[in-house]
């Protein structure tokens, strides 16, 4: 026992505990070479040594525990945060198509109006003699102020509404609107 103890003393000592434990074969290699050497006076032989089992003193195992633990608390929270990362892309990523999508159907949506009050500006202009399509918008015009003085009469959340009415107030809404039209295409 003595010269399995002293080769284990001179080995063990120069590794770190990780080591000791990842070099377990190395150490009974060394222990088997020096009992070869030691018994093969007296006529035996060894054939293989085997160390089963590292047994540290009990604090150094828990510190080791910890240590691992705590290793292994910080993988989790790196993938925890990279998959947070990966759904904020993924709702950033879904929010802009919904934003791109909604524009693409406004657009749409303009395009439809326009083409709406073209035909019917061209319609109305044909089965109308003498009317310009100036005279068609003007009318366009007072029809969709009538409709919105409606809606907002309509509203649960309008108490009431002062508005200068009377037929050449008309006429200055459609120009006012007009004029507001020329100026947002010039700008």
């Amino acid at each position: 026992m003595i010269l399995f103890d002293s080769v284990i003393r001179a080995s063990v000592p120069k590794l770190d505990l990780d080591s000791t434990f990842e070099q377990k074969n190395d150490i009974a290699k060394a222990v088997e070479e020096e009992l070869e050497k030691a018994m093969s006076h007296y006529g035996f032989e060894i054939v293989q040594t085997l160390i089963v089992d590292i047994e540290p003193d009990e604090r150094v195992k828990r510190a080791m525990n910890e240590i691992n633990a705590a290793a292994r608390m910080r993988v989790a929270a790196n993938e925890k945060a990279e998959a947070e990362k990966i759904l904020q892309i993924k709702r950033a990523e879904g929010d802009a198509e919904s934003k791109y999508l909604a524009g693409l159907g406004i657009a749409r949506q303009r395009q439809a109006i326009v083409d709406g009050l073209r035909d019917s500006v061209l319609a109305f202009s044909s089965n109308v003699p003498g009317t310009s399509s100036k005279d068609v918008m003007d009318m366009v015009l007072v029809t969709q102020y009538f409709d919105t003085m409606k809606e907002i009469g309509a509203s649960s959340k309008t108490n009431s509404v002062f508005i200068p009415h009377g037929p050449g107030v008309v006429r200055d809404v459609a120009s006012q609107i007009r004029d507001g039209f020329i100026q947002a295409n010039v700008n």
